[in-house]
């Protein structure tokens, strides 16, 4: 099932605009200063499997008595989180580079155990939904405008923007005047096809003579590098940590007949997460790509619950695909999963995902390392190595009996002969 996450975001940057419904949010620094400013209309509709196994579609909007706790403006990056309803979240992260801005991520949590919402959910599980919005190269002091739609898909959610105006770093306390139309809202104009005057001399005919062109040689692609090691943890409000994980990732993605592969690079990548009694989440974000991983235990084991790919492919259009019924790296709580070897994981149909050294330990992280490690079966030599001795010295033995036997007949035959 594909998500489309309907977002309706109205920053309201010096222009005024009169809206049905809507939610406008002044967020100031720690002197008191505006620092960011929004005026937004919000639709979702989200589809959840039923007690019955059936699936169900809700539509709703953003509430006026949305509260803005959990927003934050920094010197290099800015967040604008809305909350509302029984657990329920929206929240839009800003960062800045020299002298423009961008969006990275939009993150919608939506809690399945809100009846208000989501009668007879099956599941009572909060989801996080994480998308890659187009908004990028945005000037300083000035306001990102799109009056034009916006779809946004992903996996059992629909997000459409439109009519957003966003200034995510205000300067001096002052929303800007200033204008950065999005590319919808650009008129695009066609230029006429320009008329030369024709003469009317006549050119002699002149044959010519080709040579068929040599057949095109194609230079086989290269295999990608292995990604380099990243070391990622998250840390609880006390600063302890509670999420360890050290790894290499690569992400394979098809659209439409075209297969490509991306690393992470860790150099580039910024990251966050949350840590829950049964679940907790880290979520990377790079230039190229944001990844979410989600963690669930039942207090005797972790594994991998869910994860979350976008991707920025090199054609512009945006990749989303993600995977809520996973069961990978399992460990005891208390230990960490380890896999140095390189590994493949078949996501979706669409999406794979390929590890590098990888050690994740998501629970009960002990004195800010890595507990003991449950090591996966392509790392395990412990069996290997008996079988393979084993096979030696049996294959030992029956070269010294042949031997034995050949030299036996020989001596026999020596006898007779005699």
């Amino acid at each position: 099932m594909s998500r489309h996450a309907t977002l309706v975001l109205f920053l309201a940057c010096g222009a005024v605009f009169h809206l049905s419904h809507g939610v406008e949010v002044n967020v100031t620094d720690a002197g008191g200063k505006l620092c960011l400013y929004a005026k937004m209309m919000v639709n979702f509709s989200v589809s959840y499997e039923l007690a019955n196994k059936e699936n169900k579609t809700v539509k709703f909007e953003l509430p006026n008595g949305a509260t803005k706790d959990g927003s934050k403006c920094e010197a290099k990056d800015s967040t604008l989180k809305l909350n509302f309803g029984d657990g329920h979240s929206l929240s839009m992260n800003f960062t800045k580079n020299g002298e423009t801005y961008q969006a990275d991520a939009i993150n919608f949590f939506y809690n399945l155990n809100d009846s208000s919402l989501f009668p007879d959910s099956l599941s009572n599980e909060t989801v996080n939904v994480v998308m890659k919005p187009q908004i990028t190269n945005i000037g300083m002091d000035t306001c990102y405008s799109c009056n034009s739609d916006d779809l946004i898909q992903a996996k059992n959610v629909n997000m459409t923007l439109w009519n957003v105006l966003i200034q995510a770093f205000v300067s001096n306390g002052s929303r800007s005047q200033t204008i950065t139309s999005c590319k919808a809202d650009t008129p695009t104009t066609t230029v006429p096809p320009t008329t030369h005057a024709t003469s009317t001399t006549t050119v002699a005919p002149v044959t010519n003579i080709t040579t068929p062109a040599p057949p095109p040689t194609t230079t086989p692609t290269p295999p990608p590098t292995p990604p380099p090691t990243g070391k990622y943890s998250v840390k609880t409000g006390n600063s302890t940590v509670c999420l360890l994980a050290t790894f290499g990732l690569r992400i394979g993605f098809k659209q439409g007949e075209r297969y490509q592969e991306m690393n992470l690079e860790p150099n580039v990548t910024k990251y966050t997460g949350s840590c829950g009694v049964n679940s907790s989440e880290l979520q990377l974000m790079s230039n190229t790509m944001t990844i979410s991983f989600t963690f669930t235990n039942d207090t005797k084991k972790f594994w991998l619950h869910a994860l979350n790919v976008t991707a920025n492919t090199s054609s512009g259009a945006v990749f989303n695909q993600g995977n809520t019924s996973l069961s990978l790296w399992e460990a005891a709580v208390g230990s960490s999963y380890l896999c140095n070897k390189e590994q493949n994981y078949t996501i979706t149909d669409l999406l794979t995902l390929y590890t590098f050294n990888l050690q994740v330990q998501p629970v009960e992280v002990k004195k800010n390392d890595f507990s003991t490690a449950h090591e996966c079966s392509l790392d395990d030599t412990s069996i290997l190595i008996p079988i393979i001795v084993g096979a030696a010295l049996a294959g030992l033995i029956l070269i010294v009996v042949i031997a034995y036997v050949i030299g036996r007949r020989k001596t026999y035959v020596g006898y007779q002969t005699l």
